[in-house]
C-alpha cells in the first residue's frame, strides 16, 4: 500500500513539474508605454505589430535581452474594423497577400512566428490560411491562432502543410482590474495543471504587465515552468532546405 501511494505520489510530483506555460504579449509597437515590457523576463514572448512606430526598435531590443519575438500580423474581421498598416483580406490575391506578409516580417526583426490581431473573419477561409502557411513554412516559422473565431481553418490548414502550430487556450487580461487580472492567472494555474501545456495571450497595458512582474513568480513555486512560445510546439521545421520536420519530445 505505501509503496502504491508513494509511486502516486511520483507520478503526480512529475506531472506538475511538467508543466509549462507560454505567454505571449501582444499588439506592441504603438504606444510610448509598450516599452515596459522589456521589464519582463525574458521567457515572455513578445509579438510586435508590423509597420508600428516603436515595433522594430522594441524588436530589436527585446531580442538583445533574449525574448523570442513574433510577428502580430492584422487580419480581417467580421466586424469590418480598420486593420492597420500589413493587415490581410479577402480581396487580396496569392501575390498580393504574400508580398503583404513579407513586408511585415521585415518590419519586424527577428520574428520567428506568427499570430493573429483579429481574424474573425480571414481564419475561417481556406485559400488565404494556405497562403500563410505557405509562407511560414518557407521561414521555418510557426503559427499561434489566437482563437478570435470558433470556426477557425488556421490550425487544420498548419496540419496540411506542416507548419508548427497551437491555439490561444486563454486570455489573461480582458479585464484589468486586480479582481480580473487575479482570475485569470489562478485560471491559468489550474489549466496548466490539468492540461500540460497552455498557451496564453495578453497585452501590454500597463496594469498586466504590473501584475505579471509581481506575480509570475507563483508559477515556479506551483511546479510550473515559464517557456517561449516555441518551446510548447508539437514539432518544429527543419533548417535544410528539402529536411523532414523534426519531432519534438
Amino acid at each position: 500500500m505505501r509503496l502504491f501511494l508513494f509511486i502516486a505520489i511520483l507520478i503526480f510530483t512529475q506531472a506538475v513539474q511538467a508543466s509549462k506555460v507560454a505567454i505571449i504579449i501582444d499588439d506592441i509597437g504603438y504606444r510610448q508605454t509598450d516599452e515596459a515590457v522589456l521589464s519582463l523576463p525574458n521567457s515572455i514572448t513578445l509579438s510586435v505589430l508590423p509597420h508600428t512606430p516603436l515595433g522594430e526598435t522594441l524588436a530589436q531590443h527585446a531580442h538583445q535581452q533574449g525574448h523570442e519575438i513574433m510577428l502580430h500580423v492584422p487580419m480581417q474581421a467580421l466586424n469590418g474594423k480598420t486593420l492597420g498598416p500589413g493587415g490581410l483580406t479577402n480581396q487580396m490575391n496569392e501575390f498580393e497577400f504574400k508580398q503583404q506578409l513579407d513586408s511585415a516580417f521585415n518590419s519586424v526583426p527577428f520574428a520567428v512566428g506568427v499570430n493573429n490581431h483579429m481574424g474573425s473573419l480571414l481564419t475561417q477561409l481556406d485559400e488565404p490560411m494556405q497562403w500563410l502557411m505557405e509562407s511560414l513554412k518557407q521561414r521555418q516559422g510557426y503559427f499561434i491562432d489566437s482563437v478570435t473565431t470558433r470556426y477557425t481553418r488556421a490550425g487544420s490548414t498548419a496540419d496540411t502543410i506542416g507548419i508548427p502550430s497551437l491555439r490561444r487556450q486563454i486570455f489573461l487580461d480582458n479585464d484589468t482590474s486586480t479582481t480580473g487580472l487575479e482570475k485569470q492567472f489562478q485560471q491559468l494555474i489550474t489549466l496548466a495543471h490539468q492540461q500540460g501545456r497552455v498557451v496564453a495571450i495578453a497585452h501590454p497595458y500597463p496594469e498586466t504587465i504590473d501584475f505579471l512582474n509581481e506575480n509570475l513568480h507563483r508559477l515556479s513555486s506551483q511546479g510550473i515552468t515559464l517557456v517561449n512560445a516555441s518551446q510548447l510546439l508539437p514539432y518544429t521545421i527543419a533548417q535544410q532546405p528539402g529536411s523532414a520536420t523534426t519531432r519534438l519530445k
